[in-house]
């Protein structure tokens, strides 16, 4: 297997080769303005590794595998086209009134709260950029209006006069009667044929989104349309770039789904978070295989701390309805919660509560921490973990990037101690405790809310910080085990290039399994099975369009299920894909008892509430080779190693304890599998630095996994 995958965060981008038996993990800036230029700069540091030039990689490797965050930095930045909207007539004010929560999508509970100050976000799409046309089918898709032609073209026209340069298409209840839809797309190709130098890109709500909910399939649509211009050009570029460098073959997208795509088979909308969620991937990849059972998994990296449950059992949690920015939309994507958290997270004075507040604002890449002597000029994370001796000024970053303490004091001295009244130590101690407690805060919440208790869960901490902060984060929720997996500092790049080829497409519905009231079990077996066939059949078209040969292809079945009209939804992976008799129905419902009897607890099941299914989703996929993982497990303790000698010490300061502790520095290449570190203690590496608190035991595993456990 010859494989390269990466992954462009907001401060660094992240790659991963797989040369033969060889893996290589390189890191360099992000280029904002040229993507491509940080992409050809860490290709080139592995190259450096495997001795090989860019254009024998790029012409010997059967695939390179692309997530971004540009989708999202567009969106931020509120950089797109100007566009164009048709709705059904009577229903223009439906996007600019928002479901009147507009205000708030996006929002921390705080800022949802702040109604005197509440203010809706910049619109995408203008209101008098929005016309209804005459047309009109009813929730079961039957006609009610039919579509008024020359009123469309009249609609067209005053749009593209009015300078639209992309038109979205969103219409009450295409999802069940795609037709007008279908046909405004014809008839716009009709005026402006695609030939031509006027032709304008059409974006259609039922082809983005493939549940009902007019607003959230309308916002979908748009977001998929403001991006759309963006991201082509954007992707293309990165193409070109590749096919400058003897790459021939097509470029592969990683889809906020789990899964990729070839850039013909892919929306703008899938990309967004496809970094995170490639590293949700791998944390999945890697707990099955090592069979850790539950873990959550942490990417904490220089703008962001990303968090994601990979439960036992292969179930997996989806955002149905995710906010992107400050926009709801309607698509499955992972589930992930992001915090405002990383290294260049900015630490400011709270003047309420007169304390330090970390993020969510960060320095990025440019002009990064104070101490990367790049002009930024305020206290952030990274260099309050400067302060505390946790990182070497000389070997950041393998030495690319030397760091300057004395800015890293000046600006925390100028920002934070005379608020504070403090030592320049004990505003950095009070950065690093605020920041692990905010990403600590974060991750219970989410754990809990779901039903699970953190107790229950192995930590997984990678990304460029993840193995620095881990031990404080752990503490504060009781995790007695933490894991910083192979390849930690580029664990998400590891799972962009584990993705399969996929795509979900789901029907929302109403599908009563089991009525409490008439006792009655679902029976309707000829509905439930054509739902599923067309969805079955439309992954495989999707997959045979990119070339895929028909005996690959294969399906997975999930329903999302309740009790009643209980809000929680439980998802249920379904091994038989049709249903012909009460047993079948019977083993549906047996497995979601289970589920959600593992999720909440035994007994907490409610079948008299009755049983119901709201959404079937079809998973289409092809299966790729994988990175494989070695057995990763700690020695038990009894034939654990002692440590080779220290290369070197330094004083360090750690959170809880008075005055520095004299802190032995390790090389990870020289810390061998079996090796046994009692902390306090830090193993450094050219691209992270593991920090071992006080209580916690660092134990070495093959392929540089390394394990923190907590001292009993």
């Amino acid at each position: 297997m010859k494989r390269v995958s990466v992954d462009i965060g907001g401060t660094f981008t992240d790659c991963f080769v797989v040369w033969g038996d060889k893996y290589v993990e390189a890191k360099a800036l992000t280029t904002h303005h040229n993507l491509a230029m940080g992409f050809n700069e860490a290709l080139g540091k592995a190259c450096n590794v495997l001795d090989l030039e860019l254009e024998d990689i790029m012409s010997g490797v059967d695939s390179v595998r692309y997530a971004t965050t540009l989708g999202t930095n567009a969106l931020i930045e509120h950089k797109g086209p100007r566009m164009g909207m048709l709705v059904t007539a009577g229903y223009e004010a439906t996007v600019p009134l928002s479901r009147a929560r507009g205000y708030g999508e996006g929002l921390d509970n705080l800022g949802q709260q702040d109604m005197p100050n509440a203010q809706r976000p910049d619109p995408l799409i203008l209101p008098h950029m929005i016309r209804g046309v005459r047309e009109r089918v009813d929730f079961e898709g039957r006609l009610v209006m039919p579509l008024d032609e020359n009123d469309v073209r009249l609609q067209i026209r005053e749009l593209v006069d009015r300078g639209a340069q992309i038109i979205v298409v969103a219409l009450v209840n295409s999802v069940v009667s795609p037709a007008h839809e279908q046909r405004i797309e014809e008839i716009i190709l009709e005026e402006y044929p695609s030939h031509l130098l006027g032709a304008i890109p059409v974006i259609l709500s039922h082809q983005v989104a493939g549940r009902k909910g007019e607003y959230v399939r309308a916002t979908s649509a748009i977001v998929d349309g403001y991006l759309h211009s963006t991201m082509y050009h954007a992707l293309s570029a990165l193409e070109q770039n590749l096919r400058s460098h003897s790459y021939e073959k097509p470029m592969l997208v990683i889809h906020n789904s789990g899964g990729m795509a070839q850039l013909n088979s892919t929306d703008a909308l899938q990309t967004i978070h496809s970094g995170p969620v490639s590293g949700i991937g791998a944390s999945e990849h890697l707990a099955l295989q090592a069979m850790l059972g539950n873990v959550v998994a942490t990417d904490m990296g220089g703008t962001s701390y990303d968090i994601g449950i990979v439960v036992e059992g292969g179930i997996k949690h989806y955002d149905f309805n995710p906010v992107i920015d400050r926009w709801l939309v309607s698509v499955p994507m992972v589930h992930l919660v992001t915090l405002g958290a990383g290294g260049g997270s900015i630490a400011s004075y709270d003047r309420m509560y007169k304390t330090v507040q970390c993020g969510p604002e960060s320095a990025g890449s440019d002009p990064g921490p104070a101490c990367y002597d790049r002009g930024g000029m305020r206290a952030t994370v990274t260099d309050a973990d400067l302060l505390l001796g946790y990182l070497d000024p000389e070997n950041y970053a393998g030495g690319s990037i030397p760091l300057n303490p004395r800015r890293s004091k000046s600006v925390i001295e100028d920002t934070l101690c005379d608020e504070l009244d403090c030592s320049v130590i004990d505003a950095a101690l009070l950065i690093r405790e605020k920041v692990d407690d905010n990403m600590a805060n974060g991750l219970f919440t989410e754990l809990r809310a779901r039903g699970y208790d953190p107790e229950d869960f192995t930590m997984l901490a990678y990304g460029g910080n993840g193995p620095l902060h881990c031990c404080g984060i752990a503490k504060n929720l009781n995790i007695d085990r933490i894991l910083a997996p192979p390849f930690s500092s580029v664990f998400s790049a590891v799972g962009a290039g584990n993705m399969h080829q996929l795509h979900i497409h789901e029907q929302s519905l109403y599908m009563v399994l089991y009525d409490s009231n008439s006792r009655h079990i679902f029976d309707d077996y000829e509905r439930f099975n054509a739902i599923v066939a067309e969805l079955r059949e439309r992954g495989k078209r999707d997959l045979l369009r990119q070339g895929v040969a028909p005996e690959d292809i294969r399906h997975s079945l999930e329903l999302d299920m309740r009790y009643g009209n209980q809000l929680v939804q439980t998802t249920a992976v379904i091994p038989q894909h049709e249903v012909h008799g009460p047993a079948d129905v019977l083993a549906i419902i047996s497995q979601f008892s289970n589920d959600y009897g593992k999720r909440f607890g035994e007994g907490s099941q409610a079948p008299e509430a009755g049983i119901r299914i709201n959404t079937i989703r079809v998973a289409s996929y092809v299966h790729h080779q994988t990175v494989q993982f070695e057995d990763i497990k700690p020695l038990p303790k009894g034939e654990r190693q002692a440590p080779p000698a220290p290369s070197s010490r330094r004083n360090c300061y750690f959170v809880g304890h008075q005055g520095s502790r004299d802190t032995p520095v390790w090389n990870r290449a020289d810390v061998k599998p079996g090796v046994e570190i009692p902390g306090p203690a830090i193993i450094a590496s050219e691209v992270t630095t593991f920090l071992v608190d006080p209580g916690w035991t660092f134990v070495a595993a093959k392929q540089g996994a390394s394990w923190f456990l907590r001292n009993e």
